[in-house]
């Protein structure tokens, strides 16, 4: 035996017990997530494809489609811009109660979302304390929907971008000031190129929390078909008809959707990170 090949046989076995630990970590995958994913589509299958593609097209939850991804999306969209603002503050800015902000940041994670759809109902309803106030309804509307998901996906994008602001060396921003840029420059060709990949997961994070939020938006949503009924909500509605083929056919759509949307930003991320570095 050579001395590479005894030392490729020592680094094999610097961390023992691998097989074991990949073993249970591919059963534990395979128990909580790979088996429930598949049991969607076996059980979709089990009827005839006509009456699947009947399912999935039909009027309403394709209006049920729309509504979903699309406040899903402006409610991340929002997130990632005043999530890296709240980030920003919070880690470049000592003021009295900063604490006590940083820790409301993951009140969403801890609140339960019925309470925070009651709460949220009861603040912009007409004749609520904000809602008196505005010249537009929010509560019942389409608004309203994008409001609650942006409410439980601000943490997502502030916890992912909060650690690389902590991390990045001020240093490097003093050397680019010394070299005569300006803070707009600074920020554009130093900061942000660090901040995009980390944005983009919380983008991507975000998003994936709001497209299966059910809790925080019936109540605020009205739930009125064509206009304010989540696909969430459609699913429930097939599971209280006993209709679990249509209810699992529409869950596969938005599982699919759901599978190409995070591989294109997982994609758009990995492209930053080559092009940046």
């Amino acid at each position: 035996m050579t001395q590479i090949q005894r030392v490729k046989r020592t680094q094999k076995n610097v961390l023992p017990g691998f097989g074991l630990s990949l073993g249970f970590t591919m059963f534990y995958l395979s128990f909580l997530v790979i088996l429930p994913i598949s049991m969607i589509f076996l059980n979709t299958f089990t009827v005839e494809w006509s009456k699947i593609w009947e399912t999935i097209t039909e009027p309403r939850v394709v209006a049920s489609y729309r509504l979903s991804f699309g406040a899903a999306f402006l409610a991340a969209l929002i997130n990632v811009i005043f999530g890296v603002l709240i980030a920003w503050v919070l880690v470049r800015y000592p003021f009295p109660g900063r604490k006590i902000i940083d820790g409301l940041v993951d009140l969403p994670f801890a609140l339960p979302t019925a309470i925070a759809g009651i709460a949220l109902t009861t603040l912009y309803t007409e004749n609520g304390w904000i809602g008196q106030l505005l010249s537009f309804k929010v509560a019942f509307t389409p608004l309203g929907i994008v409001l609650a998901l942006t409410f439980i996906g601000l943490p997502f994008v502030v916890r992912t971008v909060q650690p690389v602001l902590q991390s990045f060396e001020k240093e490097i921003e003093e050397a680019s000031a010394s070299l005569g840029a300006n803070r707009l420059q600074t920020f554009v060709k130093v900061i942000f190129p660090e901040l995009l990949p980390a944005a983009l997961t919380g983008f991507a994070l975000a998003f994936a929390r709001a497209l299966g939020e059910y809790g925080s938006v019936i109540f605020i949503a009205g739930n009125m078909p064509m206009r304010t009924e989540i696909t969430p909500l459609l699913i429930m509605t097939k599971l209280e008809q006993y209709d679990y083929a249509g209810a699992t056919a529409i869950a596969a759509v938005m599982l699919i959707f759901s599978f190409i949307i995070l591989l294109v930003i997982n994609l758009l991320q990995w492209w930053t990170n080559q092009k940046f570095i």
